[in-house]
């Protein structure tokens, strides 16, 4: 049965199908901040969370009273929340969160002019609740981890870059797929370690960053996405398809990072992650035409 405040508004004015939408919305950011608090060492993010469980509460219940039934969200999504924000860290988590908020609001909003009375008032103080949200909660926020975004960046960028390029110079020189990936291994080390000490170098100049953990988390990052690029060489024989699974590889990789660092530094996703990809296809196309060139000049063989 409705309440009072679904009651004062126009008859269907609402779809319950539409509702119980938004319930379920509400029922998912009511479990995941509620859940979040518990997870939280800190006293005053600890409290913040748990204000906005409250306020997650009322939505939901605004809302299931339209629906006519109870929203159960699934509790696997919560669980991937929960996880994020212990490996991602809290300002990613919390950001991605709310940009769900920010689509609800604008939904919210549209539904105006179908309510009067109590329910109006009460659908506006549940949008003024919304757009405080955020600001809240990044008020609060911060994550060491982000003073270090740049230089996994770098590693990241110059890796899958560089990697890639030797991968695909190699491509149009030989067809022994372990000498490419040995090659990619070589280069990719000596690159790891020098640029490794360009960030020491480089955050100790800026003094606002550890030097060491520049470093460390730059020849980290390089590193792993080196042992990520040439894995396909020494599983695969087919020299075409390792070169296609490791490009897929850098694609997946790229995504992956753009995806967070959009996120967490409100930039625009598909801008960002086409401009990688047009430099990481258009570094592999230039590499592979001049290691096919330099083969033929020169007589090498591509046998194996």
């Amino acid at each position: 049965m409705l309440g009072a405040a679904a009651m004062e508004s126009t008859p269907g004015s609402i779809d319950p199908r539409q509702a119980y939408r938004f319930c379920l919305d509400e029922a998912f950011s009511l479990e995941v901040y509620r859940s979040l608090s518990k997870l939280e060492k800190d006293e005053e993010r600890r409290r913040i969370l748990s204000k906005l469980a409250e306020d997650e509460e009322r939505h939901y219940e605004f809302w299931r009273e339209y629906a006519g039934k109870d929203c159960r969200p699934g509790y696997w999504r919560v669980w991937l929340f929960k996880l994020s924000y212990v490996l991602l860290g809290p300002l990613f988590t919390i950001k991605l969160l709310e940009r769900g908020e920010e689509s609800a609001i604008r939904e919210y909003a549209s539904l105006l002019g179908r309510l009067s009375g109590e329910a109006r008032s009460t659908l506006e103080a549940l949008i003024k609740d919304e757009e405080s949200h955020e600001k809240e909660l990044i008020g609060i926020l911060s994550d060491p981890r982000l003073k270090y975004l740049g230089f996994v960046a770098l590693g990241l960028a110059d890796a899958i870059v560089e990697i890639t390029g030797v991968n695909a110079g190699f491509l149009g020189a030989t067809e022994n797929t372990v000498i490419v990936g040995l090659a990619g291994l070589i280069v990719g080390f000596s690159a790891a370690l020098s640029m490794a000490g360009a960030s020491y170098l480089q955050s100790k100049h800026e003094k606002r960053v550890s030097p060491t953990k520049s470093a460390v988390v730059t020849g980290l990052a390089y590193i792993l996405s080196v042992l990520l690029l040439v894995a396909p060489f020494f599983t695969m024989r087919s020299l075409p398809a390792a070169f296609a699974a490791s490009v897929t590889a850098s694609v997946l990789l790229t995504g992956v990072f753009t995806y967070y660092s959009s996120v967490v530094e409100d930039k625009e996703f598909k801008r960002e992650f086409l401009e990688s990809l047009s430099l990481l296809l258009g570094i592999a196309l230039a590499s592979y035409l001049l290691g096919a060139a330099l083969s033929r000049h020169l007589g090498i063989s591509t046998g194996v």
